[in-house]
């Protein structure tokens, strides 16, 4: 039985072994995994299988005690993050009694009290697995996310803002960096810009990275010009992408885990995403396509949204046609179009500009007229109320625009 068999729901174990005894012979030369019922968790550029829907892993005893040879250690950092990935490891809900069972917590900031000296202070690899969230936007956070590497055997990159720099990387485009930023939110947003008038009115107070107070020196974390990845500051095992991740990716990620702990089986390769399909969003998601033409682009709260009909054929932004599977499209579902938090497929490089190709393809050019008037072009797009936000929510860390400079013209 192969790895990705193992992790196959219970009940279509039947139906999936005749399937894949069927088609391995058939995909032998091709190097990809034959669809199976079910589906698969794990995407690989050369080991991929496609399916339209991803079911919870079948994660077994709810309280299967220590492992043989002893609980593991496991750690949970966050770096530059909301929190809402700490808070979606919680909805695996009584599972995290089995964690409990399996791991020795030795790090989790919301929820244990584990230190960074005491991290520094274990062996190398002595944590099992640690689980980072959030980009790396400053000194700490990259001082951390290189102690737990050092000090880890596996090291998963969880959520959108470690796996393609999410939110936080969007402040990449500020064109004075961390310097231009600090001065708008101290200084002139409403509230700080009112504080520093009653009481730092003749010299405006941003906090300082370093204070000698009595007790010692006190130290805040340095802001980075530039927000990067987790795999662009250390060595990533593998990859569990979303907004947060959902409670499917989550459970394949505690099995995996799980059996490697209770059981010997081999983990994934490395470079593994783990919870995301072959197939793109839209490919997952129900709604009827018609490929209309754009005349004019839409919020949802703007128009009465055809529960039926493809967003995109309403005038609504999604990211659908350049964001990879695995969520089966549960925003679209509910009338919300996809920002793309699983991020690209493999056979995009550039997310956002995938998906700007993909809707400006339905633009009113005319069979007769293969060119459509510049101007025409330019009241279309100028209804994006916010281009960069759109197709670049996510994705903006691992994106070909690196930087927003303001270029000096003149004498």
């Amino acid at each position: 039985m192969s790895f990705f068999d193992r992790f196959r729901k219970k009940n279509d174990a039947g139906t999936a072994k005749k399937e894949v005894a069927k088609d391995v012979k058939k995909d032998a030369k091709t190097k990809t995994a034959p669809a199976v019922s079910g589906g698969s968790c794990y995407t690989k550029t050369a080991e991929s299988i496609s399916t339209a829907q991803l079911p919870a892993a079948d994660l077994g005893e709810l309280l299967p005690g220590a492992p043989p040879n002893g609980k593991i250690n496991l750690a949970i950092y966050w770096a530059a993050a909301c929190g809402g990935c700490d808070v979606s490891l919680l909805d695996i809900n009584e599972r995290i009694l089995t964690v409990g069972d399996m791991a020795n917590i030795v790090m989790w900031p919301i929820a244990s009290d584990g230190k960074e000296h005491d991290i520094a202070a274990m062996e190398d690899g002595e944590i099992t697995v640690s689980i980072i969230s959030g980009a790396v936007r400053n000194t700490e956070n990259e001082h951390m996310v290189k102690l737990l590497r050092k000090k880890s055997k596996i090291v998963v990159c969880y959520g959108a803002c470690a796996c393609f720099g999410g939110s936080p990387a969007l402040a990449n485009l500020v064109p004075g960096g961390k310097n231009e930023i600090l001065d708008y939110v101290y200084k002139k947003i409403p509230s700080t810009a009112n504080f520093q008038a009653d009481y730092h009115k003749n010299s405006p107070v941003i906090p300082q990275t370093k204070y000698a107070a009595p007790e010692g020196e006190l130290v805040l974390p340095t802001l980075y010009d530039t927000v990067r990845t987790l795999d662009q500051v250390i060595d990533v095992d593998y990859f569990v992408p979303g907004c947060p991740p959902l409670q499917e990716s989550i459970s394949y990620m505690l099995k995996a885990v799980a059996d490697f702990a209770y059981g010997g089986v081999p983990l994934p390769p490395k470079g593994t995403t783990i919870g995301v399909v072959t197939r793109t969003l839209c490919e997952q998601c129900p709604r009827r396509k018609e490929y209309r033409r754009i005349t004019k682009i839409v919020e949802p709260h703007e128009i009465d949204v055809d529960p039926e009909l493809c967003l995109v054929d309403q005038g609504i932004l999604c990211l659908g046609p350049a964001t990879v599977g695995g969520c089966n499209a549960r925003c679209t579902r509910a009338g919300q179009p996809c920002r793309g938090c699983y991020g690209p497929t493999t056979a995009v490089q550039e997310q956002g500009a995938s998906a700007l190709t993909a809707i400006a393809s339905l633009f009113p050019v005319l069979d007769e007229d293969a060119t459509m008037e510049e101007d025409k072009v330019i009241d279309i797009m100028s209804t994006i109320k916010d281009p960069l936000g759109y197709f670049y929510a996510f994705t903006m860390g691992k994106s070909l625009i690196k930087k927003s400079v303001t270029e000096k013209g003149g004498k």
